[in-house]
C-alpha cells in the first residue's frame, strides 16, 4: 500500500509557483481580472440573511402588501418576554414594554436597515444612522423622515397566537 503526504499551499505560495510577481498579482487585482479565490463562484456573493423564525411556527403571507400571517408563540418562545422581537419577512415584531404586541416594517425609511426593539425606551431604533420610530410607527429622531408602516396585531384569547395583518 502506498500512502501519500500532501502538503497545503497557501494561495500566494501557488501563484508565485507560477511565476507571477507580487507586482503582477496586485496589477491584476487592481485591473479587475476574473482572477477569484478558490471556492468561489462566478456568483456574486449572497445577500446577508436576517436572523429569521422557525418557519414551522409562522403560517400566512409574511411578505408584500398583503401581510397576513399568524405567530404560533408554543413555537416562538422568544416573542412571549418583553422586549424580544423577531424578524418575519418583511415586519418586525414586538412585545413591549406594556405587554403588547406591535408589528411594523422592518427596514428604517432612511436606508433600510433592519430596525431593532428597545425595551427600556419601548422604542424602534435603526442601528446604522440612529434614527428612532414610536411604537406607532412615527419618526421620533432623525434622519429618518418618514414613519415605519403599522400593521395590526390581535393576541389569540388562549395567548397561543398572534395574529398580524395589513
Amino acid at each position: 500500500m502506498e500512502t501519500t503526504n500532501q502538503e497545503k499551499m497557501k494561495r500566494g505560495e501557488f501563484l508565485r509557483s507560477l511565476g507571477l510577481s507580487t507586482s503582477t498579482l496586485m496589477a491584476f487585482y487592481c485591473i479587475g481580472t476574473t482572477m477569484t479565490a478558490c471556492g468561489s463562484s462566478n456568483e456574486d456573493d449572497p445577500a446577508p440573511v436576517d436572523p429569521v423564525v422557525d418557519p414551522s411556527g409562522i403560517t400566512g403571507t409574511t411578505t408584500g402588501n398583503a401581510i397576513n400571517f399568524t405567530i404560533d408563540l408554543t413555537k416562538v418562545t422568544n416573542l412571549k418576554t418583553k422586549g424580544k422581537f423577531e424578524i418575519i419577512g418583511d415586519t418586525i415584531v414586538a412585545l413591549t414594554d406594556a405587554g403588547t404586541y406591535v408589528a411594523l416594517a422592518r427596514r428604517c425609511t432612511h436606508e433600510g436597515t433592519n430596525v431593532q426593539y428597545r425595551l427600556a425606551q419601548n422604542d424602534f431604533w435603526c442601528p446604522n444612522h440612529q434614527s428612532e420610530f414610536s411604537t406607532t410607527g412615527a419618526v421620533e429622531q432623525g434622519p429618518a423622515t418618514t414613519a415605519l408602516r403599522t400593521y395590526k396585531t390581535s393576541l389569540s384569547n388562549d395567548g397561543n397566537t398572534v395574529t398580524v395583518t395589513a
